[in-house]
């Protein structure tokens, strides 16, 4: 069978990303266009390209841009209002009903069908490609809205109603499904290559192992808080296979400057917009990479003495305001699932908090390399001795801790995955969040304050997703709405 081409997915992932967009009353089901063949005409090499791109669209775009407004890589520019809402932390039910719609319909439902279609003919190498991204995928939706329906969402006509699982046993649930993919045969003959219709490793099956085992790393370190022995226990018994992490990223790449095919938070952000204006240089991470003389900042911003915006104050009366550093975004930015610097920084945590595999300061020195490294920089003098970054091997567990999650916090500003920063400040803490606001001559460079224009109580700030509407208005099993300042299950 004829594999889709690059260029076309490329086209149609951010096809998908704009059409909803635009319209938040559109429900996009790939499974339903006139331009896509329905499920039971498909196949795992058709479907699973097509399941990739929804996540991509989403986790790339709509959630990359909260990410990164509430990771305070950035803010709201004073002279555009896309995303005052979203600064102002005034999130309604209906906000993301689209990327809620389409990681459920597009994503989910067409990796179930693979993951289905696959056991079926004993495909393993599609069955562990499909289970890998349902549960990415899974996860985001998790940890940004604490439960959503999993065990019945995926049983069309035979219910409508779905109940509603609780975080920590999807999790569990997720984990185990992990364990069954990776305990396949994926030199079976029954196994096929998957070839270009694998738009992440273009069919290298020991990627996708090590990207199992460290979705595996992250999601048992998310129970660090309230579930510490599943957490332990996980990892140690998880370091006890001798797993493979990711040393590569698991992205999607290949976009081109052309209508239709480029990144979808440049697409969605600056050309459909058309102003490169939205998103400006937000103090909380522009100081900190001043402070430190990080040349991270000029691939970020442009160049290393710019203006910046305080956290939310898009009042154009305010001095930069409206003359502060855009973030820069390019048209073939990767959409990163999970970067190879990220992995080196999980695998940090977990070598710090029960001594499994290399030491701290070694997955902590090349994480930090890596983050460099893939902006084109050196980071040899920052962590060697007496650098701005040098691990804190002396200092404490928090100290070491705070380390490792503000790097990753800074290297999250790449890839459009500040998603993943968002969720990991609800985690853990880190950066700290400021006493006061970052106008303040006591500011402390890289805390995160709580925006200017925050319709929350004082000293808020969000910590989920309102349930989606989609979902209140047609299930009657949808929990009651919870405030966006109550931590998800695993958060502080």
């Amino acid at each position: 069978m004829k594999l889709y081409n690059k260029n076309i997915i490329v086209s149609a992932l951010v096809f998908m990303s704009f059409s909803i967009l635009c319209s938040c009353q559109k429900q996009l089901d790939i499974n339903h266009s006139p331009n896509n063949p329905a499920l039971d005409l498909g196949s795992p090499q058709i479907v699973f390209p097509g399941a990739v791109l929804a996540t991509a669209a989403k986790t790339g775009g709509d959630l990359a841009i909260l990410g990164g407004l509430w990771s305070e890589y950035y803010t709201q520019s004073a002279v555009a209002s896309q995303y005052r809402s979203l600064v102002q932390y005034n999130i309604q039910s209906p906000n993301f009903n689209s990327s809620y719609t389409v990681l459920m319909s597009s994503g989910l439902k067409n990796y179930q069908y693979v993951i289905d279609k696959a056991k079926t003919s004993e495909d393993w190498n599609y069955y562990l490609m499909a289970t890998v991204m349902k549960a990415y995928t899974t996860e985001v939706l998790v940890d940004l809205y604490d439960q959503i329906p999993y065990s019945e969402s995926l049983l069309g006509q035979s219910n409508l109603h779905p109940k509603f699982d609780d975080g920590h046993t999807i999790y569990l649930n997720l984990l185990a499904s992990l364990d069954t993919a990776l305990a396949k045969n994926l030199n079976a003959p029954t196994s096929t290559n998957p070839g270009s219709s694998d738009l992440i490793f273009g069919g290298k099956m020991s990627n996708w192992i090590a990207f199992a085992n460290t979705l595996k790393l992250k999601m048992y370190l998310r129970m660090v808080n309230k579930y510490p022995s599943d957490a332990e226990n996980g990892i140690k018994a998880l370091y006890a296979t001798s797993p493979s992490f990711l040393t590569v990223d698991a992205a999607l790449t290949g976009f081109a400057d052309q209508d239709s095919k480029r990144n979808p938070m440049y697409e969605q952000n600056i050309k459909q917009l058309n102003t490169p204006d939205n998103l400006r240089a937000c103090k909380s991470f522009v100081s900190w990479l001043q402070q430190n003389s990080d040349p991270r900042i000029t691939p970020f911003f442009g160049k290393p003495n710019i203006t910046t915006v305080n956290a939310g104050d898009d009042n154009s009366a305010t001095a930069g305001a409206s003359t502060a550093a855009t973030f820069v975004e390019h048209y073939n930015d990767p959409v990163e699932f999970i970067s190879a610097a990220e992995s080196y920084f999980l695998q940090a945590e977990a070598n710090l908090r029960y001594s499994v595999g290399a030491t701290d300061v070694v997955s902590y020195n090349k994480g930090v390399t890596q983050a460099f490294s893939e902006l084109g920089l050196d980071a040899t003098s920052f962590i060697a001795l007496g650098g701005a970054y040098m691990y804190p091997i002396t200092g404490s567990m928090a100290d070491k801790l705070q380390a490792i999650i503000t790097q990753k916090w800074a290297e999250c500003a790449y890839g459009c995955h500040g998603i993943e920063a968002y969720f990991e400040k609800n985690r853990t803490g880190y950066p700290k969040t400021s006493l006061v606001y970052s106008d303040n001559i006591a500011y402390i460079p890289g805390q995160i304050v709580v925006s200017k224009s925050s319709v929350l109580a004082a000293g808020q700030l969000p910590k989920r997703l309102v349930f989606p509407y989609v979902e209140i208005q047609s299930n009657p099993n949808a929990p009651a709405l919870v405030p966006i300042t109550t931590p998800v299950w695993w958060g502080n």
